[in-house]
This record gives C-alpha cells, structure tokens and sequence, in this order.
C-alpha cells in the first residue's frame, strides 16, 4: 500500500492506497493549536509525530510500500542541521507578526510585485522576522527555518533540511517570477539565505523509515488539487479554512494581489483565494449555541435566516473578502430570532464568503469540484450551488491532500496510482 499523511491543523489524517487507486484504509488523530497568548497558534512538532504513529498504528492493512507527507502551509519551525526543532513550530493562523509585514509593504515596487501574493502575517517570512527580532538565539542556532510537513519528515528521516516548490512558494520568501528565493523577501525577514531550506522536488525520496521509503511531499491545497484530477474549471476545499482553486493560472508579477499564486506539486501554478474562517468559524458557532456538529446542522437545516447575517471573519482575513481588521459578527437580529437562525446565518455566511471568494478568480467555465469534510453535508453542497450558479461536485474523500500525498508516495518508486473517485453506496466519505 501507499499510504499518505496530512499534518493539518486540528488533526492528522493518515491515507493507505492500492495500486489501483482504491481506498484500503484510513485512520485520523485529533490536536489542536496551542494558543499560550492572544493572537498566537503554535503547535510542539512532537505532537504531530506522535499523532502519525499513532494514526499508522491503527491501520488494519499489510505494510507500506512508501509515504509522502502533506501539510497546513505557511508557518515556520527552525531545526538543526539534522532536522530537530529547536521550538515550537508557528503555524498560518498566528498573528504575532502582524506589524511586520510592513517590512513587505516597503520593497521595491518590482521586488514587492514579484512576490505576487497577498501580505499575510503567519507565512513563514513575517513569522521569521518575528523569530529573528524576539528569539534571536534560536535563529543563530538554527541550520534552516522548515514547513510544518518538512519538519515531521525530518523527524523520520534526519538529515539536511529540504521542502518543495509548492511550500516555498507559499512563504513570502519566493520570487514567483524568477522562481526562486528572494533576495529582498530576506533582507525585510532579517535573514541570511543560508538559513532557507534546499527545494527538493515533491516526489524525490530523501530517506527510509522503518523499512519505507518516505519522499519530500507537498503542500496541503496542492496536493487536494492533485487528488481531485482538477485540470481546469475550480476546485473548492472546505476545512477549517477555505481554500478556491484555479489550476493552470500563470505566474505574474503583481504589487498588491487580493489572491495567491503558488507553485503545484507537478511544475506548473496555480491561483488561490484562501479564507482562514471555514470550519472553524462554524466551530465557534456551535460551542456558544452549545450544540454538537450533528446538531448545529440539523438546527441549520431547519433555521430560516431570513434578515439574519453571519460575517464569519472572527480571526480577519487575508484582504479580498474581508481584511486583517475585520471580525466576526450576526446582525439583523430580532426578537423572534432562534437558535436555529442563527446556525443558518452561520452555514450561510461561511458559503457565501466562499463565493465572494471565487469571485476573486474571475470567470472559469470548467467544474466546480468540492473537497473537504464541509462538503460532507447536504446543506452546504447546496447552498454552495446555488451561491456559485454552477453544479458543484463532491468528492466525497476524508482527506484530498492525504490521498495527494499517497499519490506522490507512489511516485517516489516508480508507481503511477489515479485516486478512485467513486462515492460510497451510502454516500459517506470513501473508507
């Protein structure tokens, strides 16, 4: 089998593939980010490593053949020079650097525009600035600043610190254009580039754990998109963000884009229009009504919204949609309004911030591909619909990047799998 793991943001989830492609076998650890201070997310590399043995612990099916690693983009983790972290790994929904990212604002126009992608605090560049100026020993003991999956990789398989294309191009470090570290992204984080990773591709093998060959891996929206088959049209990821993609997109220089443009898994690009507040903005909802995910749905289901509208930005977002300094709020509210309005309004305003999301890409005449455990409930899917004017179909997989990164596992030795995509009888995810 091959199998794939995604270190995600509240959880691993861990992926075994036939060589035809089929589903043998899935298993899922839960976390969740350590918050020790406002506006921080940070996460013991630990916690991830013992999330995967466990998860490959549960698996009921014969040895691996080989692993690929997915992981949450953005963040920063320093290791030494055998790939240990020196501290915690920072993750994309830390906002500690916020007054940083003004280092970005200021380069060169054209130095600035060759990053093409929005200023965002918790990508790796603002957060290594924040590293270098508060924890400046731990900087100059580290051999290289790491992605979240890069990081679990090393764990396993210790040696020079390396990551991939669809990472680096994701840190405000990358020269989208040249295709490359930026010598300007560096001189606004503080640091020097022999503190940056060697870009490995996705699906060389770098080591052997345990008997299997385990190879770079990639990014999480990537390799979703890869395990979508997505080639035109969109694909729509609905987690504990939101992620709209649009495979095929060149890269550009651009100043001030309202969306990102990131390298894939296979070479190529492709845009992106990401919200931080998917899921976890329905999570939040759901603990203060105090009901259960099965519950806050159904409540939704048979909620009317009517005047009632939910902004679900309780962390802000990355510009487009809604900015940094915005928040999360319900309004038009009534004296008749209940409960189950107010899951309604929150179902609703997640999908339609997806919407103003895809809007961001302009027109795209292919599919609509939705991926992702909010695609797994019958009020979003057809809210979504009709919010896009367009079918949406649903691949019903637990975990598209970790299936993703099964696939690159494959690559690794030599064996080209096509994810099977046909749901269940019963239409629950495919296990």
């Amino acid at each position: 089998m091959l199998v794939g793991a995604d270190v995600g943001t509240s959880g691993l989830k861990l992926v075994a593939l036939d060589d035809d492609g089929a589903v043998l076998a899935e298993a899922e650890e839960a976390y969740e980010p350590e918050r020790p201070q406002p506006g921080w997310a940070q996460n013991d590399v630990g916690t991830w490593l013992t999330a995967l043995q466990r998860a490959l612990d549960r698996l009921t099916v014969g040895p691996a053949r080989a692993l690929g690693l997915s992981g949450q983009m953005h963040g920063a983790v320093l290791v030494d020079e055998r790939g240990a972290a020196l501290g915690p790994a920072l993750l994309w929904p830390d906002c500690r650097a916020a007054d940083l990212v003004q280092r970005w604002r200021e380069l060169p126009a054209a130095d600035r525009a060759a990053l093409a992608n929005p200023l965002v605090p918790g990508m790796t560049g603002p957060l290594l600035a924040w590293l270098a100026a508060h924890e400046a020993a731990s900087v100059a003991a580290a051999a290289a600043v790491v992605l979240p999956k890069d990081a679990v990789r090393a764990l396993l398989v210790p040696g020079a610190p390396a990551t991939d294309r669809s990472d680096a191009s994701a840190t405000l470090l990358w020269d989208v254009v040249a295709d490359d570290w930026s010598a300007a992204a560096l001189s606004a984080a503080g640091v020097h580039r022999d503190l940056l990773p060697a870009v490995r591709p996705s699906a060389e093998v770098v080591g052997i754990w345990r008997d299997v060959p385990v190879v770079v891996g990639g990014a999480d929206t990537p390799l979703a998109l890869l395990a979508s088959g997505v080639s035109d049209g969109l694909l729509v990821n609905l987690g504990t963000g939101a992620q709209v993609l649009r495979p095929g997109a060149p890269p550009v220089a651009e100043a001030d884009p309202v969306v990102h443009r990131y390298a894939d898994v296979d070479g190529g690009w492709y845009a992106m229009a990401a919200l931080q507040n998917g899921g976890s903005a329905w999570s939040w909802v759901r603990g203060v009504l105090g009901l259960s995910w099965p519950e806050f749905f159904a409540a939704a289901e048979s909620g009317t919204a009517g005047e009632v509208r939910f902004a679900p930005f309780l962390t802000g977002e990355r510009g487009g949609v809604a900015g940094p300094e915005d928040r999360g709020s319900w309004s038009g509210l009534g004296a008749g309004t209940t409960r189950a309005d107010l899951a309604r309004a929150a179902v609703e305003g997640v999908v339609n911030a997806v919407g103003a999301a895809a809007e961001l890409l302009g027109p795209v005449d292919g599919p609509v591909v939705l991926t992702g455990g909010g695609g797994r409930v019958p009020l979003v899917r057809r809210l979504l619909t009709d919010v896009l004017g367009r079918p949406v179909r649903w691949l019903p997989l637990r975990s598209a990047s970790a299936i993703g990164a099964a696939v690159l596992a494959g690559r690794g030795i030599g064996v080209d799998v096509v994810p099977r995509m046909e749901p269940r009888a019963d239409g629950q995810p495919l296990s």
